[in-house]
């Protein structure tokens, strides 16, 4: 029941002017977990759906609610680098603004998988991995981590996996980053 109070707090007007200005501060559609608390719920609660609110709301939804896939969206990093969506955006600009040197897409040896980012510290190679659809995608989760992190054991190369719920919600992303490269900065 508890839900369902925090969603009858908001008027269907709130909802729509919370979701706006949301988006004014961050310049993108916001996830639902990037709302507080019970937003996201009496979204549904009005709505039907998340998408359906951020509809109303004049914007065009992040996701695919269907194949619950995040859609790729090109955008280019602080640094130049290309990322293949916001969320690897926010982690590239969060290596450039803490000077971790970095590079983009470097092959695992032997495969045609590469890794999101590639640091090297002390002539150790590092691959810095983002996990995003980890939990969305079943065969993500069995085929692509797995295989990945095998590889990595294989040849001997550390790697940092990072998941949406180090990102997300945004306020916790520095600390979540920071605890996650403590051993390179």
């Amino acid at each position: 029941m508890k839900c369902r109070n925090e969603a009858e707090r908001y008027a269907p007007d709130e909802l729509l002017n919370i979701i706006k200005n949301t988006f004014k501060k961050l310049g993108r559609v916001p996830a639902r977990r990037e709302l507080l608390k019970g937003v996201d719920k009496a979204c549904i609660r009005f709505f039907g759906s998340w998408n359906n609110a951020v509809l109303a709301a004049g914007l065009v939804p992040n996701r695919s609610h269907n194949n619950r896939m995040y859609k790729r969206v090109n955008a280019r990093a602080l640094d130049g680098h290309l990322c293949d969506s916001i969320s690897e955006l926010l982690i590239d600009n969060w290596l450039y603004k803490n000077d971790i040197s970095h590079k983009k897409d470097a092959h695992y040896p032997g495969t045609h998988h590469k890794a999101d980012w590639t640091i090297i510290i002390k002539k150790q190679k590092i691959f810095v991995e983002y996990f995003g659809l980890a939990n969305d995608s079943p065969r993500y989760d069995r085929a692509i981590i797995k295989e990945k992190k095998k590889l990595c054991d294989k040849h001997k190369i550390s790697l940092i996996s990072i998941y949406s719920k180090d990102l997300y919600p945004k306020n916790f992303l520095d600390d979540n980053l920071k605890e996650k490269f403590k051993k390179v900065i």
